[in-house]
């Protein structure tokens, strides 16, 4: 299959990324963050989470995150909601896309979540139905697509199911997550396509980590098996906190430098991107872990 012409990218870093960090970041900052990101020309930038703070402190706030926003026409702000609580607390903060979040593996679905991958699928059902009367999109996340801390190797079979599953309670689209980095663009590329057997790729998005230094290589096999939304995190941000050695997202500065290379459109500026990393960085007190940011600032970031 060709090359998409285009690429819709899904800027994480604002949650997925700092969600992971050690030390909670201001209200502020993080709508400071969002806006530059949504000012670079980023289409959909996730804009907070509404778990229990006492879980994910970091994340705390969220509402206050949300009202603070400039709101860019034509951007999206999906946030993630745990369960029909959260999602009501995001609804009252003025949220107009919501996430949930799940995985392949049933280990991991425990210890991250506290509950079976069928549990977490009964839970997600009622937000899913709640949101189509509101007409409020959901996206659906699997983590641990290619491997899993606890369980190891994930089967392609396995992620396929979960896939379909979400799509049947009402999941827009479906974001696959390489949680802990492991994947090859040969396992990844076929774990896509079992997938698109029981979901259309067109509501399929990829999500990598950069543990072993495969993410660009994984994302150029899946979107030649016809991936054209991928999720990535400004400066590199975040991790899995439970896979010792897990890097962070794909950087989305990392990312953007390999499609524009390929003439491939995502509407956004890169420079305007490495800009919003430094700003983050900048309040994280250390340096981006994007090549292409540091190669921009000369090596001295």
């Amino acid at each position: 299959m060709p090359l998409p012409s285009r690429v819709t990218l899904v800027e994480v870093g604002p949650r997925d990324g700092l969600q992971n960090e050690p030390r909670p970041v201001d209200v502020a900052t993080r709508i400071a963050l969002v806006d530059r990101l949504a000012a670079a020309g980023l289409p959909v930038v996730e804009a907070g989470s509404f778990v229990s703070a006492r879980w994910v402190p970091q994340m705390a706030d969220s509402a206050a995150v949300l009202s603070g926003l400039s709101r860019r026409p034509g951007t999206r702000y999906p946030v993630l909601v745990p369960n029909m609580k959260g999602f009501d607390a995001a609804m009252a903060a003025g949220a107009d896309e919501v996430a949930v979040f799940t995985a392949a593996s049933e280990a991991f679905c425990q210890r991250n979540i506290n509950c079976s991958i069928a549990d977490s699928l009964d839970r997600f059902a009622p937000v899913c139905r709640a949101a189509a009367d509101r007409g409020v999109p959901v996206r659906g996340y699997v983590s641990c697509v290619l491997g899993c801390p606890y369980e190891g190797e994930i089967t392609p079979q396995a992620v396929a199911t979960v896939a379909r599953r979400l799509a049947e309670i009402g999941c827009a689209e479906i974001s696959l997550g390489d949680t802990i980095g492991v994947g090859t663009p040969g396992r990844a590329r076929g774990m896509v396509e079992a997938v698109a057997e029981e979901v259309p790729v067109d509501r399929l998005a990829a999500h990598f980590h950069d543990t072993y230094g495969q993410a660009l290589a994984n994302i150029l096999a899946v979107m030649e098996a016809g991936i054209a939304v991928i999720d990535t995190s400004v400066a590199g941000l975040g991790g899995c906190p439970y896979a010792r050695g897990a890097s962070g997202n794909v950087a989305t500065e990392d990312v953007l430098y390999m499609l524009d290379g390929l003439d491939i459109g995502t509407g956004v500026d890169l420079g305007r991107v490495v800009e919003a990393g430094r700003f983050i960085c900048d309040a994280l007190g250390r340096g981006p872990e994007s090549r292409v940011a540091r190669a921009m600032a000369g090596g001295s970031a």
